[in-house]
């Protein structure tokens, strides 16, 4: 009889240290420290200039004022897509990128921390909005090359942050916008743009050659498609540690193209988003996009792009 008392109080000791662990573990708030999906767009809103202040009278006709329509349109599609950082091009001044972040504030979309690159380029800018601190910013205002025994400046230069994502989780994003299609005295565009590649790369192995597990996010209006030679000098040798991994935004017809050239009615993909070994295994799949709403001309002559990554912690090697 003393044996199964015994016994008896041992199994009811047991089972309410079971109830006791199961009411702690109910007790914990669900998901508290499961991480959360990031979505990061990219957009060059075509002349987001003199939303503030207007130029002068005579102004040439890319620089004028970006009209009240568009702004209207830029609002509203980054609204819709609600992105936590976007990465812009062609931003005019600060006090464009100022007004542009507090109008999205006042329809909902707070994204409160900013960087915004002055290179060579006076018209035209990078700019980046986030809803998460910036914690370094290390801008390359003053790269250039040499073309014809002419040095030629990296024209808008490379933006390039480091965002707090979580307490232990960095995300580092670098955005560019490649010398454009147009001809100009200076030289060549074709090859002009193909040397600011160039740059680009050697950045990027830069980054990765001093931190390969850098979660490192490459963006931005490139103006060459993927057969172009430009295309793998940005992606690098294919399995290396530097290697960029170009995701595949598609529509919701699964269309590829984010450029419509109205003088030749064109449709072409320019706007690329490059993830480095790193960051790849964090991109959610399926989650590259292109925004597909029918209002997109309405606001810049690009689509924005996006992508979701989901921040883990790595094991560290030994």
């Amino acid at each position: 009889m003393a044996r199964f008392s015994r016994q008896l109080i041992s199994f009811f000791r047991g089972a309410c240290l079971a109830a006791g662990s199961l009411f702690f573990f109910l007790s914990l708030p669900l998901h508290a420290e499961d991480p959360q999906p990031v979505k990061f767009a990219a957009w060059n809103l075509r002349n987001y200039l003199h939303t503030v202040e207007v130029p002068e009278k005579h102004a040439p006709r890319d620089t004028r004022p970006k009209p009240a329509a568009e702004i209207e349109a830029v609002t509203r599609i980054l609204v819709s897509v609600r992105p936590d950082i976007a990465g812009f091009c062609e931003v005019g001044s600060p006090v464009d990128l100022a007004a542009l972040q507090q109008r999205l504030k006042e329809v909902g979309l707070d994204l409160p921390h900013s960087e915004y690159v002055q290179a060579a380029d006076k018209e035209r800018h990078l700019a980046l909005l986030s809803r998460f601190p910036i914690v370094a910013r290390q801008p390359q205002t003053s790269l250039s090359y040499l073309l014809d025994d002419s040095k030629l400046p990296l024209q808008r230069g490379i933006l390039d942050v480091t965002l707090q994502i979580t307490p232990e989780w960095l995300l580092r994003c670098a955005g560019v916008h490649l010398k454009s299609r147009r001809d100009v005295p200076e030289a060549d565009e074709a090859l002009m743009r193909r040397n600011e590649a160039h740059l680009v790369r050697q950045y990027v192995d830069g980054i990765l050659a001093a931190s390969p597990e850098t979660n490192l996010l490459l963006y931005g209006d490139f103006n060459s498609e993927r057969n172009e030679p430009l295309y793998r000098a940005v992606t690098g040798t294919r399995g290396s540690e530097a290697y960029l991994t170009a995701l595949t935004p598609v529509d919701a017809d699964g269309e590829r193209w984010t450029y419509y050239y109205p003088d030749a009615d064109a449709y072409s993909r320019i706007d690329y988003l490059f993830a480095s070994r790193g960051l790849m295994p964090q991109v959610v799949p399926r989650s590259p996009a292109i925004y597909s709403g029918g209002d997109w001309l309405d606001a810049s002559d690009h689509r924005l792009i996006s992508v979701e990554i989901m921040p883990q912690e790595r094991t560290r090697r030994r």
